[in-house]
């Protein structure tokens, strides 16, 4: 691995492992819409950030914390560390646990990126979820911190190609902000693209 390459956000990992192309519109196309559901995610994450840091018995609470990692070509903000002493690191999400591990590896790139930082174990940290109201700790084992690293490395690859990957449609593109932009069933391959455009002109043929 390079020791000297563009750093790239901590958050596009979250893309990445959530949906390729989602993280290539974001982050290759710069392209980005906004709807209710993505509002309420960065109105929840400015609440988290505004707060002033803190002592709460005997933890000391850090908002904002910028975080870097020359290692693994990171940077990014933690939305709150706990000082336990061991660092916490604590990620807020407006929904609620996703059934992919993506919001797990942009916490433990979080832990990674402290480590880094402080020369300090990051063992755990915690996701706190909007629906339920409540944490979910996560431990940085070994599998999870082999699958950040080797996202990591995979987002670099694709940022210097400048690739942004074919859609894998599913049930999460419903209520996706970029859905419009992304035209998944149009980009998934061939195959999706001959189906859409034959969809699309069946419909024209109807309305007229």
């Amino acid at each position: 691995m390079p020791s000297i390459r563009e750093p790239l956000p901590i958050s596009g990992l979250q893309h990445l492992a959530f949906c390729p192309r989602q993280w290539g519109l974001i982050h290759v196309e710069q392209a980005w819409a906004e709807n209710r559901l993505t509002a309420e995610g960065r109105l929840l994450h400015e609440k988290a950030d505004s707060g002033t840091d803190e002592l709460r018995d005997g933890v000391r609470i850090v908002r904002g914390l910028m975080l870097e990692s020359h290692s693994l070509g990171l940077v990014g903000r933690a939305d709150v560390v706990e000082f336990r002493p061991a660092p916490f690191p604590v990620e807020y999400k407006r929904g609620k646990a996703k059934p992919t591990d993506c919001d797990l590896v942009q916490l433990c790139a979080q832990a990674l990126c402290l480590e880094e930082m402080l020369g300090s174990p990051v063992p755990a940290g915690a996701i706190f979820y909007g629906e339920p109201r409540r944490r979910t700790e996560v431990e940085f084992n070994t599998a999870l911190r082999q699958r950040t690293s080797q996202l990591a490395e995979q987002m670099h690859v694709l940022y210097a190609a400048g690739v942004t990957p074919a859609a894998r449609p599913g049930p999460y593109c419903r209520n996706c902000s970029l859905a419009s932009l992304c035209l998944p069933e149009a980009t998934s391959g061939e195959r999706s693209a001959r189906r859409w455009f034959e969809n699309m002109a069946a419909r024209r043929w109807r309305e007229d």
